[in-house]
């Protein structure tokens, strides 16, 4: 399974980052995406992650402010977005491999409030 953190809300230009632990499988195994759904919107991608190289594809959107990270010794992968906006509220998800995706984490709400 995905296991992701919980709900952080934050003020207009800082930074969040959420995580998905993996566990029954070893992360280094697959690629994880990471997606989003802002209220009353489909699922915009945001890029995938191969945690066994550290190598990250970005959505031309997300060029410059999200960073996928990995850590393989504790079998977790993150996301971090920088300067957000009032537009950054969603809930954002990892799923595993490729599209459609096996495995979903559980999804963290983000808000952007001032």
């Amino acid at each position: 399974q995905l296991v992701q953190s919980g709900a952080e809300v934050r003020t207009p230009g800082t930074s969040v980052k959420v995580s998905c632990k993996a566990s029954g499988y070893t992360c280094t195994s697959y690629f994880i995406n990471w997606l989003r759904q802002a209220p009353g919107q489909g699922f915009e991608w945001m890029g995938r992650i191969d945690p066994e190289d550290g190598k990250a594809k970005y959505a031309e959107t997300f060029q410059g402010r999200v960073a996928f990270t990995a850590d393989t010794s504790t079998n977790t992968v993150y996301v971090e977005l920088t300067r957000v906006t009032f537009n950054d509220t969603a809930v954002y998800y990892c799923a595993r491999g490729g599209h459609p995706y096996a495995l979903w984490g559980q999804g963290s709400q983000v808000t952007v409030s001032s």
